[in-house]
């Protein structure tokens, strides 16, 4: 059988994503570069995730729940001052921190080093938000706090402005 005729018969194994060193798709936002690992394309959409280069001094986004995923963060370097409702969480490397649907939440990089984070969306939605706030800040608009709660909205999450 030529290399042709065995490449079109279907496959019986699943496919196997290999994203290297240096790949995957590359989202900046202000002072913090994300590395999208997994976009959901590969899981079936059951899972994304992402590799985030925190700036020295970064603010994350306003705090907020999601109503539809969990997210997941592993500190791989540095320190990541999470803020769940009115609690302050400083993880290390190594630290996991999970958020279930609901829970309000935020993250900063309060610290003078770099801090580098791996997120898992499940299911994988909130990809999508990054890449909308991407084309606001390629279109030359400012990223407003408005602009950033009418991204949040289209992907099942809203602003927490209280600590429910």
């Amino acid at each position: 059988m030529t290399e042709d005729a065995k490449s079109s018969e279907p496959r019986t194994d699943p496919a196997v994503s290999v994203v290297g060193p240096g790949n995957g798709e590359t989202i900046v936002l202000g002072t913090t570069r994300m590395r999208v690992l997994e976009d959901g394309s590969h899981t079936g959409h059951r899972l994304a995730i992402a590799e985030s280069v925190l700036a020295p001094h970064t603010q994350g986004p306003p705090q907020h729940r999601h109503g539809q995923h969990d997210e997941g963060f592993y500190i791989l370097s540095g320190t990541v001052r999470f803020t769940v409702g009115d609690e302050d969480y400083d993880a290390a490397a190594g630290t996991l921190v999970m958020v279930p649907p609901g829970t309000p939440h935020t993250f900063a990089n309060v610290t003078d080093q770099p801090a580098v984070m791996l997120s898992t969306f499940t299911p994988d939605l909130y990809v999508q938000y990054f890449r909308d706030l991407q084309e606001v800040l390629a279109g030359g608009r400012p990223l407003t706090p408005q602009a950033n709660i009418d991204a949040m909205a289209r992907y099942a999450t809203e602003p927490a402005t209280d600590p429910a």
